[in-house]
């Protein structure tokens, strides 16, 4: 763990959400970082510590999870976004910012760049999902794999709002003109060649919502890059605070 400068409660017109900030502002952009889904901040441990020693790294449990309080708003990435706005505001974090998304995570800072172009210098995408996901992926899957992924939505979103997610994230796509980074897992848990070709392909694709994009495959992990290969993440983060 990295030398934690703030650790406290934020409370926004709507819910308390709990928050971290570690390292110090310097000449550099402040990193923020969105976990995925049903995860909360903790899943970032093992890459704030160098991360913290270039910038400042602000990580925060979206409500609901961690220690943050449960909102009554539905859960979107459009209800997400605009409480990350709004902490950002309160905390005076200064922009443009590096965001940084693993998995559903990714979907919320896509949305964010869009929708906030000015505050965003760069993008890190860490195995972000797709928003074409179930449209073309699930259906290649296992019946077994269809079904626990659609049990999976209890512990934030549920299966509706995680799909209305989706498709307002491809519904608002432009092509943004800021350097992005997207990490694939290359050694997916449980799946076979073709899935993990169009998992690989998938994400290639993702590339091209930049006009500034570059795609690193993390051969050794799994879904979490962050905790199988922590140093492909930080060296894709360093890489854009360089760029910005």
């Amino acid at each position: 763990m990295g030398r934690v400068e703030k650790e406290l409660f934020v409370q926004l017109r709507d819910v308390k959400l709990f928050t971290k900030i570690y390292g110090q502002k310097k000449d550099k952009p402040t990193v923020v970082m969105d976990a995925g889904y049903g995860d909360y901040s903790k899943s970032w441990d093992q890459v704030v510590t160098e991360v913290s020693q270039l910038t400042e790294v602000v990580v925060y449990d979206r409500a609901g999870l961690g220690r943050s309080e449960k909102s009554r708003n539905r859960r979107t990435s459009q209800e997400m976004v605009k409480e990350l706005k709004e902490l950002l505001t309160i905390l005076n974090v200064d922009t443009p910012i590096i965001l940084v998304g693993h998995s559903f995570g990714g979907i919320n800072i896509r949305l964010f760049a869009t929708k906030y172009p000015d505050d965003v210098a760069g993008l890190l995408l860490v195995d972000s999902t797709p928003e074409e996901y179930k449209e073309r992926f699930l259906p290649i899957m296992s019946n077994e794999f269809q079904v626990a992924y659609h049990q999976q939505f209890i512990h934030e979103s549920n299966y509706d709002e995680f799909m209305e997610s989706l498709r307002t994230v491809g519904e608002n796509k432009t092509t943004l003109d800021i350097p992005l980074m997207v990490l694939c897992a290359g050694k997916k848990d449980h799946y076979t060649v073709e899935a993990q070709e169009l998992w690989n392909e998938m994400q290639a694709e993702l590339v091209g919502i930049s006009t500034n994009g570059q795609l690193v495959i993390a051969n050794e992990s799994g879904h979490f890059i962050q905790k199988d290969e922590p140093n492909i993440v930080i060296d894709a983060i360093k890489r854009l605070v360089k760029d910005a």
